[in-house]
């Protein structure tokens, strides 16, 4: 499936080999976060060649970031996943695949779906592997382009360093709110902290909207009240959880108690964190760092990157931070109005930074 940008009237025809599937006009108020993608997030030149994946519901995010690709002169082909193959989407097609394979860049611009996780992973291995500069939109919409997508990322890159640097010499983490957060993360120093701040480089690809630094704890203990959102397709089917907190109890980095007054809430994300061994072991313990959102909004993609801790079971992206276990799964945790100290040292009052940027 090729994209190709039409001239005038903002509209990208989609066509399938010679069968003209759809013509997409999109609001040009996409642009500005579709630019900050393409321009300063990816840094994509003329002459690169970049692979887009997309999918039905997305498909008009996918036509304003493939606009602004044609503008810098870059080449590029998108995939419509339901094109290719029935969702949920359990393998990953092989045109995409192969496309990947011969990519400098990828956006993966898509709503997640229950399962598709794994099918994820198999993108995120090529992208790892090739070293491709790999801008991963779990859930974009219309919403965080306009908000997340348009913040100043040289900024959260600038707070981000300062952030990575502190906790890169720390030994342990402590996190609180007033809504009964307490928790500590002992670090472990073969562990490595990465910093995705919304500029993505060949060494990691980056969730974007960015700005978060994260590693894999050495062990979790404590309670975490989510009276932010939970994450992967649980997301969507519950979105800002203000109203009705996810209270966890962690120990020794083991997920052991979950309570709410929504019983739905609390059985999906048990039964998601009891989906392998490693389902409900904290994979990633993170700081967000986009200092220009101002609060949740019921979108994972964006409230992993408010200021304060997140946590997430599951996978650790041990090619990234080295740990050696592994899981098929992983789901972010978000809070609100964090206090964070760093080995004593407090960095964050009630949601705020005391580091500058």
């Amino acid at each position: 499936m090729n994209i190709q940008i039409g001239s005038t009237n903002s509209q990208t025809s989609i066509s399938h080999g010679s069968r003209q599937l759809n013509t997409i006009s999109f609001d040009p108020e996409l642009i500005p976060g579709a630019r900050n993608a393409v321009n300063v997030c990816l840094r994509v030149a003329s002459g690169e060649k970049v692979c887009i994946i997309t999918d039905e519901v997305t498909r008009e995010i996918a036509a304003a970031i493939a606009h602004e690709l044609e503008q810098v002169g870059a080449s590029y082909k998108a995939w419509v996943l339901e094109d290719l193959a029935p969702r949920p989407l359990t393998r990953v097609p092989q045109e995409i695949l192969d496309d990947l394979e011969t990519s400098q860049v990828s956006v993966f611009a898509v709503q997640a779906q229950a399962n598709e996780l794994q099918s994820r992973m198999e993108i995120t291995d090529v992208v790892n592997r090739r070293r491709i500069r790999h801008a991963h939109m779990v859930n974009i919409n219309r919403q965080i382009m306009m908000e997340g997508m348009r913040a100043a990322f040289l900024k959260v890159d600038r707070i981000s360093a300062k952030v990575v640097d502190t906790v890169r010499r720390a030994k342990q983490i402590r996190a609180k709110t007033s809504a009964g957060t307490d928790l500590v993360a002992d670090l472990n120093p073969n562990y490595r902290w990465l910093k995705t701040s919304g500029i993505i480089s060949p060494e990691k690809w980056g969730n974007l909207p960015g700005g978060e630094v994260f590693t894999t704890p050495g062990e979790v203990n404590g309670t975490f009240v989510i009276d932010g959102v939970v994450g992967d397709y649980l997301c969507a089917k519950f979105g800002s959880l203000r109203e009705n907190p996810l209270t966890i109890h962690i120990k020794g980095n083991r997920l052991t108690e979950a309570h709410s007054d929504n019983r739905e809430l609390e059985a999906d994300f048990w039964r998601y964190t009891h989906t392998d061994e490693n389902s409900d072991l904290v994979g990633e313990f993170a700081i967000g760092t986009n200092i220009e959102l101002k609060d949740v909004i019921g979108q994972i993609l964006q409230d992993e990157k408010y200021p304060g801790v997140h946590i997430a079971f599951g996978n650790p992206y041990g090619a990234h931070t080295g740990a050696e276990w592994y899981s098929s799964t992983h789901i972010d945790v978000v809070g609100r109005n964090f206090d964070i100290w760093v080995d004593g040292e407090q960095i964050m009052r009630g949601g705020k930074f005391l580091i500058e940027a």
